[in-house]
């Protein structure tokens, strides 16, 4: 490599521009006596052809393209001659002032009118003929043009990636240097994705002090958030909120209610007799409590005559009966605007599910539905068992990654009349509140869900407040209908749901084996390599834990699992990232939505190929994951999105089933065993579950019926609200 050297020249052709991080390859002419072409890489907010800039680098040989320029610092150079500054003037960089108008520029301003702008912005107010429209023109052409490329070196400079930059150029615009300068603190309020530990980076590099007020309110409000976020609380009591910010502020002087009366004056948080709401928890409660109280009482999209014989005829069409409690469902599904569906694995609630939609085709033909589920594999499932299009509820609503924001809202609603939510325990208060913004159109909601399972990561636990507030028809499904292979998970889970078990000694598609902890992993391991050697697939099975560390932890058994999986081979590429070592044909679990990839957190993939830094375009190592024919390409800033899936934990697990199922409960994972996380685990085996460590501990967990109830005002809201007699 060279050292770093400048040059000065123009753009001519783009082989190739990444809109999402600039990074650009393009030809580029030497402005010397050489006028030479040579190949320039690099990140480029915008190129400007016929533009002359100056450039900072070095020269790198690439083995497969040559020569080329890397780009380190990046500015556009001003014309000083009068030929290139008619021609600059008159470009489309500044509309309305064309070629006669810059030649009036030059004779008033003279050959050096460009730089005596930039240098004193108030020239503009003395030329002739001077307008709003041709002032602004100039003022943004000459004045303004390099602020995104200053604004990038200026981070890049104090630790900031170049997607966070680029977040703050579509939120910011041209103020985002200016404003961040004054507060880096305003991120944390202002970008989604940046907290306050980036935010505090950035700060502190920028020379403010740990005692800053500013820094001080901004810490205040990160611990507020981060602990209701840990509990999956709506809110904090005053004494909660105080104790735990004095016990994480100790070593600094602060005004706890002067903080608390400016966040609150901000309306960053919400105070309602004793509890603190972050704005976005207390806003979703209260939509979420509105919306059904004024929206749903309207009764629409009723059937009562002639159902019961639309119901008989769909029976003899796919040659099943249904019990009684079953056709209850689907009569009041046709009866109510909203109806929640719950029941545990194994008792009919796909079935139920498919009549309600058939038949509501059927009798409403001119209606459009909307089906959808937190997580990709499940809207999969979903659609496969209505014959219908099903998505995720992100991609329903087009929610954008980069600003945190839905494409679906109250100004743009759904243009459906029917909307069926699968797994709704998932979904938290923000989501839900969101996609009822959405449905202005709606007349009638289906909500689906287990209520035993684990609740949703985010905030809230929506549907267990949705059953307690008794507002709403709730249809719950207990006869266990399957009767084949898988017959005693599905068992099992439900004795667990009741809180005792006595299938595990007599079951056959159920299995406990006492082991300590050092030796989990080898069985697992065994277990593995045993259903290989009888047909199945590393697909067909999932190994699921409690927790991350441990021996017998996720991360070691995903060690371990990939050197049985997918050995490393000569033929197969690796890249190591941080601890982790990705070899193609890894098996990959998506950690973040990435809506634009149409890729979910959740969804399991194969490593299909990796793509060294030296061998294309972009210098940097890409790895391509191919999620049932859906292509995605990741590069370094995206390899955080991913980890592997040979084991995954049972929360990223939820919404999903497996042929198979092993699962370590062991002495390690005592904290965080409940009766809910067991049954969540257990019950995504559809044939076979083999759990195995310390039976003590497991009969322990499943004794844990919630170790911690979430705090929320939602049913408090709902009762308020909602005027009983439309029930």
């Amino acid at each position: 490599m060279d050292d770093k050297i400048s040059i000065k020249g123009k753009f001519f052709h783009i082989i190739y521009h990444q809109p999402l991080n600039h990074f650009t390859v393009a030809r580029f002419k030497l402005y010397d006596i050489s006028e030479k072409n040579i190949i320039i890489t690099g990140n480029i907010s915008e190129v400007m052809m016929d533009t002359l800039y100056d450039v900072t680098g070095h020269y790198i040989e690439h083995p497969k393209y040559g020569m080329q320029f890397v780009i380190e610092t990046i500015k556009k150079v001003l014309p000083t001659d009068v030929e290139s500054v008619i021609s600059y003037l008159s470009s489309p960089l500044f509309p309305g002032i064309g070629k006669k108008y810059a030649k009036m520029i030059i004779e008033n301003l003279g050959n050096d009118a460009l730089l005596r702008i930039k240098a004193d912005p108030k020239l503009i107010d003395d030329l002739p003929k001077i307008n709003n429209k041709r002032k602004q023109s100039l003022i943004e052409g000459i004045c303004d043009q390099d602020d995104l490329q200053e604004a990038i070196q200026f981070f890049s400079t104090h630790g900031l990636g170049i997607r966070n930059i680029m977040r703050l150029d579509r939120i910011y615009g041209k103020q985002a240097l200016a404003l961040i300068k004054e507060n880096p603190y305003r991120l944390i309020e202002e970008v989604d994705g940046i907290g306050f530990k980036t935010a505090d980076k950035l700060a502190l590099s920028m020379g403010i002090e740990l005692d800053d007020p500013k820094r001080i309110e901004a810490y205040i409000l990160s611990l507020f958030k981060d602990k209701c976020m840990a509990n999956g609380d709506s809110y904090l009591k005053r004494e909660e909120f105080s104790d735990y910010v004095n016990k994480n502020l100790s070593d600094v002087v602060y005004d706890l209610d002067m903080i608390i009366n400016n966040l609150a004056q901000r309306r960053q948080i919400i105070i309602e007799e004793d509890r603190f709401y972050h704005f976005t928890q207390y806003d979703a409660e209260n939509y979420i409590s509105l919306f059904l109280h004024e929206k749903l009482h309207d009764a629409q999209l009723i059937v009562n005559d002639d159902l019961n014989d639309h119901i008989e005829s769909f029976q003899k069409e796919i040659n099943i009966d249904y019990d009684t409690k079953q056709i209850e469902a689907i009569q009041t599904f046709f009866k109510k605007e909203l109806m929640i569906l719950t029941g545990g694995p194994g008792t009919g609630k796909t079935t139920v599910v498919r009549a309600m939609v058939e038949l509501f085709k059927r009798l409403f033909p001119a209606e459009a539905l909307a089906i959808c589920a937190p997580t990709g594999r499940a809207a999969k499932r979903l659609s496969e068992l209505t014959n219908s299009e099903a998505t995720t509820i992100h991609r329903l609503l087009q929610w954008d990654l980069e600003s945190n924001t839905f494409g679906v809202n109250e100004n743009n609603p759904l243009s459906r009349s029917l909307l069926i939510i699968d797994e709704f325990s998932m979904v938290d208060q923000w989501l839900f509140h969101n996609l009822l913004k959405a449905c202005k159109n709606v007349k009638k909601i289906l909500i689906i869900g287990d209520e035993d399972q684990l609740p949703s990561v985010g905030i809230g636990s929506v549907l267990k407040d949705l059953i307690a507030s008794d507002l709403f028809q709730v249809i719950r499904l207990t006869k266990i209908f399957r009767q084949k292979e898988g017959s005693d998970v599905i068992t099992l889970a439900h004795q667990i749901k009741d809180g005792f078990y006595d299938i595990l000694d007599k079951g056959k598609d159920v299995k406990f084996y006492q082991v300590e902890p050092y030796e989990a992993k080898d069985m697992i391991i065994n277990f593995v390599n045993e259903a290989f050697k009888r047909g199945y697939s590393i697909n067909d099975i999932q190994v699921l834990a409690p927790k991350y560390s441990g021996v017998s932890g996720i991360d070691a058994l995903n060690s371990s699992l990939q050197r049985l999986c997918n050995p490393a081979d000569s033929y197969k590429r690796e890249l190591r990232v941080g601890y982790r070592v990705f070899r193609e044909n890894d098996k990959i679990l998506q950690l973040k939505n990435q809506p634009d990839d149409d890729v979910y957190n959740g969804d399991i993939g194969t490593l299909i190929e990796i793509v060294y830094a030296n061998e294309n375009d972009l210098k940097q190592n890409v790895m391509i994951v191919d999620f049932d024919g859906i292509f995605v390409e990741y590069t370094p800033d995206l390899f955080v999105n991913i980890t592997h899936a040979y084991c995954i934990s049972i929360h990223k697990a939820q919404g999903s089933e497996y042929p198979i199922v092993i699962m370590p409960i062991l002495k390690q994972d005592i904290r965080m065993l409940n009766r809910r996380l067991i049954y969540t685990g257990i019950t995504r085996a559809s044939r076979s579950l083999i759990i195995l460590g310390d039976k003590e501990m497991f009969d322990k967990g499943i004794s844990v019926t919630d170790r911690y109830i979430r705090k929320t005002t939602l049913v408090k809201r709902l009762v308020k609200d909602i005027n009983n007699a439309w029930k």
